[in-house]
């Protein structure tokens, strides 16, 4: 895709973004899997150095407001997998974006949580970068995760 300004890797110096090795498989599963013209990602965890940035229910251990930036760092982690399997200059489009939350019960808040993804997105992507999307509350995630995301990107 390359942004306006020159290629991916320009604008997350440019944000000050250094993406993270692409987390392994934590089961029988690899991260993304290229089909034509698309890239299928796994479910991303929000870990950084090895280990999940929080654990806890959303609305409960985990502020709407920090889950916002766990969000953010799982699409970071999103964006470390579609960059080894295609590079991320050749992205054409983010195209769906599904992000399940671990919900406290009552807790509604769901998209403005997975707007930490997504608003990453669109800063990293530009245009290229905004997708349709769900935002999805669940009981329990892997590891006790707040936050989970997954996307499926064209790419050329």
């Amino acid at each position: 895709m390359g942004s306006e300004n020159g290629t991916v890797a320009d604008r997350l110096a440019e944000l000050g973004i250094t993406l993270p090795p692409v987390a392994a498989a934590a089961g029988s599963y690899v991260p993304t899997v290229r089909s034509g013209s698309y890239v299928y990602t796994s479910g991303q965890l929000p870990f950084a150095d090895g280990k999940l940035v929080a654990t806890g229910k959303v609305g409960a251990e985990v502020s709407p407001e920090d889950a916002k930036a766990v969000a953010r760092q799982a699409g970071l982690n999103l964006l470390a997998a579609i960059d080894a399997e295609v590079g991320l200059d050749n992205v054409v489009r983010v195209v769906k974006v599904v992000g399940f939350v671990a919900s406290a019960e009552g807790f509604t808040g769901q998209p403005g949580v997975v707007n930490g993804v997504s608003d990453l997105l669109a800063e990293v992507l530009g245009e290229a970068g905004r997708h349709a999307r769900s935002a999805v509350g669940v009981a329990e995630l892997p590891l006790g995760a707040p936050v989970e995301v997954e996307a499926i990107v064209e790419v050329r």
